[in-house]
């Protein structure tokens, strides 16, 4: 007999019909006995199975009268078929056996691949392991032997490997930071099998990295409902977990420096609280708005984080950053995880909050009254399950409020002995700091006395400990203990006690503060300014900006000794003052210290983004904008309120790519707020400020608006930079109505002002092939793509290419240039553009009947498009929807759609549907938006499990409509 070794290769796949090759030959395996023969011998690959397996197996029934005779014979033809490699079937004594080599047969291969990625502690290594493994199975598994017993066992375990896969699979993409790429996966996983939890909490995950937290949400507490309503059972942990996450921002993008979504871990421990702390638990369990007031430093927001990490679901709203009561609803969408909010910020986080039980804590309250107030009021009415604590130096004033003062830390007896002065709470803080400063400086029983003493002259308040500990650096005990009675007035004169722990806390920073030398007090002023503190490199600049004498990080580092300010490493070293620090600092500030510093810094800041982004640095430049919006913010702020023009307008024309770009609306209102400001009028920068203010008004989908804006600005303007700002959002909106030549003629026009062009020949490209001149169109995207400095620009580049690919009916290419849009616009953090490009994709999915794709994509677009309030693109991709829509047999949708588009100003020109001279009325927007929702989700309903059919949706699409053609999406 011929050696094993020695004959053709063999290969098996079970993970989809069953197929069989030999050599390189594929060998059609005819009979459904005979096939079950070879599934079942597949599935035991160098095991035996027995003869009365086989039969029985075969013939369910009962065995046929003739005994092994058919069997024999099945098996005979079988070695027949295998030709060469016959010798692999090997007969036995009691049965047959299938030698062959390793990873001969689909079904281990996919399980080795599993259990290696597994193993392995690369998620993107995880990941490529898995795409190989899920790619093995070609369709249902062995569908045509499902009737044999052993078979159809077989079946329902690879499908159970399937799922492991598909799961393992998204758990790898999401760890691998993949998240777009398998959130499709995720979605159909959980469709799939509906009561399956970890799908579902799969693609929570995915939709939370993926920037869409509220439907990340939506889909939690849907199947929530649907396991009660079926089952009767309730989540596990998992899920509730998962909602924590993605409530507080932690698991997607777009969380905004300067307010917290998730619970900071503890670096230490709460010393003296656990009392407050379990009072607090138990007072939240009946009433819905607890304020935990007190003096500054008392410990209010260490207790009320405590509290916060014990609750199942719970959001972290610091407004320490925040100076400006108009900016509270949007540092609660940052906390929430919103990125980006048109119209009511406030509502929109309440429609979040809306039927879940949360607690939302909102800490430092006092310098925002009002504004926390009337938000907190809101959200009380709007949320029935929702409760708040909230830390603040005095009551909110709500008539449902219930507050608890926090009162300073117990201090020991004067004569208690050394165990009940180490029990003592306000000791143990002290000590605590202490030994992290210089341990070993409490050593005997007399040292226990002086602590104390010390404690009990600061009236036991945590943050007064802490200061006064923290000069154990360069201070002995007893020099401390010797020099409270000339730097602090502890006893105060008679007034109310809490007047005097107030007193104390100011004298305790005051003391602390004139420890200070000169140069470290004027640095800590002007730090004071930025509320968010700096990163070094900043902070070193202030430093030497201000005056300052000797090492800036010399400075620096006394400061963070003398516990004034604190450093913090995560993602860069950054240096914060506690609140109560920098109100004082700022306080204390003579005429020489204002907002100067502070208005230079954002400047600078501004142009460096400004240039940074037009580079290979643009993501940088991004996440530094993103990361510096809260001290940005208190700049704006100061620029305001001192009615400096100059200051604004250089911030607004600064950020121009944000206003653009990215969807931060919050430095949009800055420009449409300073464009309205009678003191611009005459200012040299007015016409750039009013270019910047149009674009914003286009991005908020407001063209009519952007063009009397830029028009405007283009009539004062006297310089290059003022012409350029307006012509290029002039060449949009042409570009938007459809007016080609206009949009032409002002991008050539802004073209000629700048050394680098910029988007200009993009859009002068699109509009030309908008208008049918596609070769035209390719000489000018070729000049804009040569310019393409930054991802962003190859991002528009790319884009414009697929616009014009779509148009000339080449869907590849198209498709190739949306896909590399879409990378590089989310790589570079545009938002804007990744949206727009995404909308081109989607129409090239549709036209190639990649239906689900594509229905899963305009969802996408809608959402996003609906969320910054742009309903000029909103349009764009509505009308798209309608047409695939309409090629699904839902006609009524899409004629409400593009009734909706028809009618509304707003809307893109659309070059197969003219506009009327007298539109006729069209249906509200929220019901087109309702109605548009419901339809993908009743279209991917419809396709069920099935496979769609390119060849026939693509088809069916060209006979209805043909190639639909891009309708201006820019």
């Amino acid at each position: 007999m011929q050696a094993v070794d020695a004959v053709p290769d063999v290969r098996v796949d079970v993970l989809g019909p069953l197929r069989l090759t030999v050599g390189d030959a594929a060998v059609d395996v005819v009979g459904t006995r005979r096939r079950a023969v070879l599934a079942l011998l597949a599935l035991a690959p160098g095991r035996t199975v027995t003869v009365a397996t086989l039969v029985d197996a075969l013939w369910p029934g009962g065995a046929p009268a003739s005994g092994r005779q058919p069997l024999q014979s099945h098996v005979s033809r079988l070695r027949a078929q295998l030709g060469p490699a016959g010798a692999r079937l090997v007969t036995v004594p009691d049965g047959y056996r299938l030698d062959l080599p390793p990873g001969a047969v689909d079904l281990g291969r996919a399980r080795t691949l599993v259990r290696e990625a597994r193993t392995t502690a690369d998620a993107a290594h995880a990941l490529a392991l898995l795409r190989e493994a899920a790619a093995l199975w070609r369709g249902p598994v062995l569908a045509d032997l499902t009737d044999v017993p052993p078979v159809r066992d077989a079946v329902v375990a690879c499908e159970r490997l399937r799922r492991e896969t598909t799961e393992a699979l998204v758990a790898a993409g999401l760890a691998a930071g993949r998240a777009p790429e398998v959130l499709e996966l995720a979605a159909a996983a959980a469709a799939q099998d509906p009561l399956a939890e970890p799908s579902t909490v799969l693609h929570v995950r995915a939709l939370a990295a993926t920037g869409r937290a509220p439907d990340a949400l939506r889909v939690a507490r849907a199947f929530r409902r649907r396991l009660a309503e079926e089952t009767g059972l309730d989540p596990t942990p998992a899920l509730a977990a998962a909602e924590r996450e993605v409530a507080a921002g932690v698991a997607g993008p777009g969380t905004t420096d300067g307010a917290e979504g998730g619970v900071p871990h503890r670096v230490s421990a709460l010393v003296g609280r656990a009392e407050q702390v379990a009072a607090l638990r138990g007072l939240l369990a009946h009433e819905r708005l607890v304020t935990l007031a007190g003096t500054g430093g008392v410990g209010k927001t260490s207790v009320a984080l405590e509290v916060a990490r014990s609750a199942d679901d719970a959001v972290v709203l610091t407004l320490a950053p925040v100076d400006d009561p108009g900016a509270v609803p949007h540092a609660l969408a940052a906390a929430l995880g919103l990125a980006a909010v048109r119209g009511d910020v406030l509502t929109a986080c309440a429609a979040l909050l809306a039927d879940r039980p949360a607690l939302l804590l909102v800490d430092n309250a006092e310098h925002l009254l009002a504004a926390v107030r009337d938000a907190v009021a809101t959200l009380l009415a709007a949320c029935p399950r929702l409760r708040v604590l909230v830390t603040s130096r005095e009551p909110l004033g709500l008539a449902a409020e219930r507050t608890v003062r926090l009162s300073p830390l117990p201090v020991p007896e004067p004569g208690a002995d050394a165990a009940h002065v180490r029990d003592s709470p306000a000791v143990a803080l002290f000590l605590a700091r202490a030994d992290r400063v210089r341990p070993g400086v409490v050593a005997t029983a007399d040292d226990l006395t002086v602590v104390a003493e010390v404690v009990r002259r600061l009236d036991g308040i945590p943050l007064a400990i802490e200061l006064a500990a923290g000069r154990l650096s360069t201070l002995g005990l007893r020099d401390l203990r010797d020099r409270l009675d000339r730097a602090l007035d502890l006893l105060g004169d008679g007034r109310p006690t809490a007047d005097a722990r107030h007193r104390t806390l100011r004298a305790t920073i005051a003391w602390s503060d004139a420890l200070l030398a000169a140069d470290e007090r004027l640095l800590l002023q002007h730090l004071a300014a930025f509320p968010d503190g700096l990163d070094l490199a900043a902070a070193e600049g202030l430093a030497r900006a201000v005056g300052t004498h000797g090492d800036p990080a010399t400075l620096l580092a006394r400061l963070v000794d003398a516990s004034v300010l604190h450093v913090d490493f995560d993602g860069g070293t950054r240096f914060r003052m506690l609140e109560t620090v920098r109100a004082y600092a700022a306080g204390t500030a003579d005429g020489r210290v204002g907002p100067e510093h502070l208005l230079r810094w954002a400047r600078d800041l501004a142009a460096d983004v400004a240039a940074g982004m037009e580079t290979e640095r643009e993501p940088e430049a991004d996440a530094t904008l993103r990361r510096e919006l809260a001290n940005l913010r208190a700049a704006w702020h100061a620029a305001r309120t001192r009615g400096t023009v100059d200051d604004a307008a250089a911030l607004v024309v600064g950020l121009f790519e944000a206003v653009a770009y990215r969807d931060l609306l919050e430095i949009r209102a800055w420009s449409l707020a300073l464009a309205e400001d009678p003191a611009l009028e005459g200012h040299p920068r007015a016409a750039a400020v009013l270019g910047v203010a149009a674009e914003a008004a286009y991005q908020g989908g407001d063209p009519a608006r952007a063009e009397s804006l830029a028009r405007a600005g283009l009539a004062c303007a006297h310089d290059d930079e003022g012409r350029w700002f307006c012509l290029l959002p002039l060449a949009v909106v042409a570009l938007a109505r459809g007016a080609h030549a206009d949009a032409v003629g002002h991008a050539v026009a802004a073209a000629t002002l700048r050394a680098a062009p910029r988007e200009t020949f993009g859009i002068a490209a699109l509009a030309t092939a908008y208008g049918g001149a596609l070769d035209a169109a390719r000489s000018l995207a070729d000049r804009g793509r040569s310019a393409a400095t930054s991802p962003t620009l190859r991002a528009w580049a790319a884009y414009v290419d697929g616009e014009i690919a779509q148009l000339a009916g080449d869907l590849d290419d198209a498709e190739a240039g949306y896909v590399d849009a879409v990378a590089a616009a989310r790589a570079s953090g545009a938002g804007f553009l990744l949206g727009v490009a995404h909308v081109g994709l989607v129409s090239v999915q549709a036209a190639r009947g990649r239906v689900r794709e594509a229905l899963t994509g305009y969802r996408e677009v809608v959402d996003r498009f609906a969320a910054t309030g742009n309903w000029t693109h909103l349009w764009a991709a509505l009308r798209d929807l309608a047409d695939l829509l309409w090629r699904l047999g839902d006609g009524e949708t899409a004629a409400l759609l593009h009734s909706g588009a028809d009618a509304a100003p707003d809307a893109p020109a659309d070059p197969r549907r003219p506009r009327r001279s007298t539109p006729l009325p069209g249906p509200p927007r929220a019901a087109v938006l309702t109605a548009a929702r419901e339809a993908v989700e009743r279209a991917l309903v419809g396709l069920g499990d099935g496979a769609t059919d390119p060849t026939s949706v693509a088809a069916d699409a060209g006979e209805r409509a043909g190639p639909p053609p891009p309708a201006g999406r820019v």
